[in-house]
Formats: C-alpha cells, sequence, structure tokens
C-alpha cells in the first residue's frame, strides 16, 4: 500500500537553536581568486546581522529531505501534466548550470573577460533559431508568459512603425488555447478574438475566415494544439493572415510533439516563444524561475528595419575584427527590457548542456518518443468505457485530452475525484478541466522520459478507479487517503484571503488566526 510521508515538520526559523553549520570564509576566498581584493563602503554594510536560522548541517538536510519525501516531482514518478511538459531535468545540466563561478559573474562587468559565457550564449542564440526555423533569437524573457508578452509587443511596434495600429488593433486566438494567450493580447492593447474548434479538432476555418480582417494584428496559434492534434491547415492560415499584414505568432509551449520534425519558421510563422523549462528540460515550477526566449524571421516591416530589431533585450554576436563575442544591446525600435541584463541565465545554461548533450539527432528522438508514449496511452485507454477522447481517433502529438464525462454522467464521479484517486496510489494526477472546451477534461502528457511500465501502471489505476467508481460512488470523493494532506476545499484553497505566504504559521496558528485548509 501506498503511503506518503507525513511529518508534524517546523519550518527552518523553529528550529533554529544556535548551531552553525556553515561558515562563509570559503565563500569569500573563491570570490577574491575570481575578482581579487574588493573594499566594501561602508555605507553599503548593514548595522545588524542578517537573520539567518542558525541549524547544523545535519538538521539542514534531515529538515528538507523530510519536507521532499512529503512532496512528489519528476525525481519521484511521472508527473503527465498537459501542455506543461514536465520533463526529468539531466543532472549532467545541473552540474554545469550551477558551477559556483556564475555566481560571481556581474552582467556589467567587461565583455572580454566572460567570453566563455557569451559564446554559450551565443550558441544557444543560433541553435535555437535553427530548431525553429527562424532566423534571430533573444534570450531576454524571464518565461514563458513573458515571451507571450514579447511577442505581443514585437507585433504591436510591427503596426506602430507601419502607421496601423489603430486599424489593427485584433489579435486572433483559439478557443483551445493556453489562458495566457488572450491575457498576453490584452496586455498588449489589443483584443482577443476567440476562434472556435471544429469537430475535428483543427480550428475552424471559416469561422476564422469570417473573423480574418482588415483588423487583424496577429494570429496567436500553438501547434500542435491544445488537443495534442496538428493543425492541418496551418499553411492556409498563414497565406490568409499575412495577406491582411497580420503576423503569425506561435506558441512553443508544445513544441516537444514536432521537435526535429517539423520547424515554426517552416510553417510560416513570424515569431515564437519557447518554454526552455518544458521543451529543454530546465527545472519547471517550484525548480524555476522559467526562461521564454523568442525568435524572429528575418520579415521586413519597412525599408531598412526588419523584426530583428524589434525585439527586446539585449543579443550576443561575434565580432569578427576584434575576434571576441560582445553584447548588443537594444535598439531604438525594440520595446527595451523587460529584465533586468541577458535573462535567466542558469536556465540558459541548463538548455546549452541539455541541447549539448542530444545533438540533432537526440533531439529528433525526443519528439519521436514522446509522441509514441502519448499514442500508447491512447490505446491503453481504450477498453476503459468511463473514459473517451473527444475530437476523433487521430493520432495526437505529444500529449492526449480524455474526458471522464462518461463515468460523470453515470456516477457523479467527476475529474477532480479521478485526479485524487490517481494522488492516493502514488502518481501526479494529469491537468483536470482544461482546456474548456472539453468537459471533464484529463489532459495527459507522458514526455520522452518516461517508461512502458509506468504508462500501463497509470492506464491500470484509470481503470480501477472506474471500477471503484461504479461499485460506490462516494468513495472517490473522500480521496486521497494516503497522501501527506488530504483532501482540501477547492474554492477555499483558491481564495486570495485563504493563503497566508508567511514563515510565521506556528504564531498564527496559535494566535487562531488561521486554520488547516480541510
Amino acid at each position: 500500500m501506498f503511503r506518503q510521508a507525513k511529518w508534524d515538520e517546523p519550518n527552518i526559523y523553529e528550529l533554529s537553536n544556535g548551531r552553525e553549520g556553515v561558515r562563509f570564509s570559503h565563500i569569500n576566498d573563491t570570490f577574491r581568486d575570481i575578482m581579487g581584493e574588493i573594499s566594501i563602503d561602508a555605507n553599503m554594510k548593514r548595522e545588524k546581522d542578517p537573520q539567518l536560522p542558525e541549524v547544523s548541517e545535519v538538521e539542514v538536510i534531515r529538515h528538507y529531505t523530510r519536507l521532499s519525501e512529503m512532496s512528489y516531482g519528476v525525481d519521484n514518478g511521472p508527473v503527465p501534466l498537459g501542455s506543461c511538459t514536465m520533463k526529468y531535468n539531466p543532472r549532467v545540466a545541473l552540474k554545469y548550470s550551477s558551477d559556483d563561478r556564475l555566481a560571481f559573474i556581474h552582467p556589467l562587468q567587461p565583455e572580454e573577460s566572460i567570453q566563455g559565457l557569451l559564446k554559450a550564449l551565443y550558441d544557444l542564440q543560433t541553435w535555437l533559431a535553427e530548431i525553429t526555423g527562424m532566423d534571430y533569437c533573444t534570450l531576454h524573457p524571464a518565461a514563458g508568459a513573458q515571451g507571450e508578452l514579447t511577442g505581443i509587443l514585437t507585433i504591436r511596434k510591427y503596426h506602430e512603425i507601419k502607421d496601423q495600429i489603430g486599424v489593427k488593433d485584433e489579435i486572433l486566438i483559439p478557443d483551445s488555447a493556453h489562458g495566457t494567450n488572450p491575457a498576453s493580447a490584452i496586455m498588449g492593447g489589443f483584443k482577443a478574438i476567440e476562434i472556435p474548434t471544429a469537430d475535428d479538432g483543427n480550428i475552424d476555418f471559416d469561422a476564422f475566415l469570417a473573423a480574418l480582417s482588415e483588423r487583424t494584428a496577429g494570429f496567436m496559434i500553438t501547434n500542435p494544439n491544445t488537443l495534442g492534434l496538428f493543425e492541418e491547415r496551418i499553411l492556409d492560415i498563414e497565406e490568409n493572415v499575412h495577406e491582411k499584414d497580420g503576423l503569425l505568432y506561435y506558441d512553443g509551449a508544445n513544441l516537444n510533439g514536432i521537435l526535429g520534425k517539423v520547424r515554426p519558421g517552416d510553417m510560416g510563422f513570424d515569431i515564437a516563444h519557447l518554454n526552455l523549462h518544458k521543451t529543454f528540460s530546465s527545472p519547471h515550477g517550484g525548480g524555476g524561475p522559467g526562461s521564454g526566449p523568442i525568435c524572429v524571421k528575418n520579415r521586413k516591416v519597412v525599408d531598412g528595419i526588419t523584426l530583428k530589431d524589434l525585439i527586446p533585450g539585449p543579443m550576443i554576436y561575434y565580432d569578427e575584427t576584434e575576434g571576441i563575442y560582445k553584447i548588443k544591446w537594444p535598439g531604438r525600435y525594440s520595446p527595451g527590457l523587460l529584465k533586468a541584463f541577458f535573462g535567466n541565465v542558469q536556465q540558459l545554461l541548463w538548455t546549452y548542456v541539455y541541447i549539448l548533450s542530444l545533438g540533432p539527432q537526440g533531439l529528433k528522438e525526443t519528439g519521436e518518443v514522446s509522441v509514441i508514449n502519448t499514442n500508447y496511452f491512447v490505446k491503453l485507454m481504450e477498453k476503459y468505457r468511463g473514459y473517451s477522447i473527444p475530437y476523433g481517433r487521430r493520432f495526437r502529438k505529444h500529449e492526449v485530452v480524455l474526458s471522464s464525462e462518461p463515468l460523470h454522467e453515470e456516477t457523479g464521479v467527476t475529474a477532480e475525484d479521478v485526479s485524487k484517486g490517481l494522488l492516493d496510489v502514488g502518481f501526479h494526477a494529469p491537468t483536470i478541466y482544461f482546456p474548456l472546451i472539453v468537459k471533464e477534461a484529463l489532459m495527459t502528457e507522458f514526455t520522452e522520459g518516461e517508461t512502458k511500465e509506468n504508462i500501463e501502471r497509470y492506464a491500470k489505476r484509470l481503470g480501477e478507479i472506474e471500477d471503484i467508481a461504479r461499485k460506490d460512488p462516494e468513495e472517490p470523493k473522500k480521496w486521497p487517503k494516503n497522501t501527506s494532506v488530504g483532501r482540501v476545499n477547492m474554492v477555499k484553497a483558491n481564495h486570495p484571503k485563504t493563503l497566508i505566504p508567511t514563515w510565521r504559521i506556528k504564531i498564527l496558528r496559535e494566535k487562531g488566526l488561521i486554520k488547516t485548509l480541510r
């Protein structure tokens, strides 16, 4: 029987007891080796020492080990969150992206002193452009959503320069898109126009043509789409959008399903953002932060200006005259900076090592195996009548959206109950209730690193949940029973007044100001 560890664990400050676990003298020595002797102005020094917890090394190790045993991540088992592409994070990339020497590099120090880093970033720019079929990349955006906003601001600048922003005020977006797509469009000053999905899982092409007009500034779309299906008329979409002088924007969240097979640039996309914390394995979510570079085609805006001139953040180039790598900061047509300096450099170097370790053939195999895993899972699920696969029996790419609506109609058991039943035996739940166009959605994505045996166990557990629900529909409402935290009140847990982000949890409990969310 699976049972997750459960500890009555205090926070690290409550464990503080005056013991010494580490001395910082070796860090100072490392700093001196790299930078030489420096002096800190007295006005910049703290008057008091920082209030750090004081515990021994063994106490720290045991504390965080206990916490890790109460949690779940890609090191424990499959995390098939659809559209999130939660991959295993290779330790070889961790080794190099976490090199101590990176901590002592300052982004404003002379270019000559960071040639190794600049070369790695230059190579990464080049590789990402090649992988996506684009011409130029900026590594600057700090996350996927920021990459989206960067793309939207690029579209806006394109139309501003052409003096047509007053007319071009709409961005077309499929109804299956990520919620950040319409949010990014609106933040960029556009209206988001929803395009429905047809019965075959592609966008409704007639509805697309009806919505397309002289007001269309661009079309945001991911391919494969959120259903895991390839948009079969993407070249027709490209032709029609460009005919209206709109730009085609590629949401890179689902790139894993076509990696090494098809490139957004070859489909006619003008702008593409990438999620390095998805497709390229750098840590995701709590292991972040993320990274969302964007790449562009060398599309003409007006004479002397191309899309390359419109993207934000610095780019790395090689100065052949001086024989060194240099930093080119954004010019007059760029939106400028969306964050400080280069981007999340640790994530960028993680991706650099990941791509370098796999090479072109390895990246291609990544896409192939992720597609095989998904379609194997689809085949296993066909025998369970409590689940359906909406939008036809076409082969999926990186993910598939199941629906537990048949089970819900027969027993009252919901997609949420199903996900809790997965947690109860040590599996991570898929993405649920998304996309909104699928009722009782279970959006499932097994990446290339997942084993055949785990996929089989996952499908078997979904079948067991169906059997239990038919025998006793009330039992799934009690799940999970074997996790460190039991079933929470989902409404209360999501209410902003319920969540109190503070480590002073013990004091608040003692004063009766908070209660456990059950």
